[in-house]
């Protein structure tokens, strides 16, 4: 459970603003939408590296 502290006086969107900010650095909505389908880690670890070549790729194309 996330408890934000609200200061005396403090603005409601600004608390809220911090629970959001809050909310996202646990990762939850990324774990549950994760958790919903099994994938294989052959299948994960291909994903990482075909994203990792995708990025190296970009980063050689800027540069030259």
């Amino acid at each position: 459970m996330l408890i934000i502290p609200i200061k005396d006086g403090e603005n409601i969107d600004r608390a809220l603003k911090r629970y959001k900010r809050k909310f996202d650095k646990t990762g939850t909505v990324r774990q549950l939408r994760s958790r919903q389908a099994f994938i294989k880690p052959s299948v994960v670890r291909r994903a990482q590296v075909q994203k990792a070549a995708y990025i190296q790729n970009m980063k050689d194309g800027l540069e030259s």
